[in-house]
């Protein structure tokens, strides 16, 4: 028996292209879902729960890298025997939606939003967050990712909020939600709280250090007063702590 021949130089790009055709033409991808039983009451089945991004843009490094990273898990998976759909979704709603498509209209604010028509607007959003999906689909496809795109999600869709809504009113139920108070970054221009990850696109925000203490005074009685100052190195002449209301 003698092996084909091998190119001293191979083409790795057409190679992995014809591969692509190969488990495009055969199926591979949706066999290895089909051949596996999700068990009784979905025993035998493997969640992978993957964010979905926004498709108002083209995929980043970082959409690409953790891409790797998310296709290895459900495959391991699926080597053990587990059944694993891989359904693609799209991330359609919040900031980076209503943002994107300010930018491409060239309006500014609320009041620009309200003359444009908020109708008008939101079916515009609708139409830009899924301006790139075929090439979302495209770039995927090529880094060998198997998820199924022929079933995607919306989180614009009804069915997808009255799930989340559902989901809400579950935790609601069993007393795992409760209100509190935290200190968020604010966008004056957009009137919404801001992401961390938000402050830190196109480096228009950094983090500094704050020369401000929070300083413990310990009464006679045991009791604590806080004082909070930007000037710390005033702090070992002062020689008294007024309290009052008017102060």
């Amino acid at each position: 028996m003698t092996y084909p021949k091998v190119d001293s130089q191979p083409n790795f790009p057409a190679l992995e292209n014809e591969t692509l055709e190969f488990w495009a033409t055969d199926g591979t991808f949706q066999a290895s879902i089909d051949q596996r039983d999700a068990g009784t009451n979905g025993a035998n089945e493997y969640v992978f729960y993957d964010g979905p991004p926004f498709a108002n843009g083209l995929p980043h490094y970082g959409h690409l890298l953790t891409g790797f990273v998310k296709d290895a898990v459900p495959r391991y998976q699926t080597m053990q025997g587990k059944r694993v759909e891989r359904r693609f979704g799209w991330d359609c709603h919040g900031l980076p939606a209503e943002a994107e498509a300010e930018r491409q209209l060239e309006i500014s604010g609320r009041q620009a939003i309200t003359d444009f028509g908020i109708e008008k607007f939101n079916e515009y959003c609708k139409e830009s967050v899924l301006r790139y999906t075929s090439d979302w689909e495209r770039y995927v496809t090529r880094q060998a990712r198997w998820v199924d795109f022929a079933n995607d999600y919306k989180t614009l869709d009804v069915s997808y909020m009255e799930s989340v809504m559902w989901a809400f009113k579950t935790l609601w139920d069993k007393g795992l939600i409760y209100e509190g108070f935290r200190v968020l970054p604010y966008s004056w221009a957009l009137e919404t709280p801001l992401s961390n990850t938000e402050t830190r696109m196109d480096d228009a925000y950094k983090q500094v250090q704050d020369p401000a203490l929070t300083v413990a005074f310990v009464l006679e009685t045991g009791e604590s007063l806080l004082a909070w100052t930007t000037t710390p190195w005033t702090l070992p002449s002062n020689l008294a702590l007024a309290v009052a209301p008017d102060v």
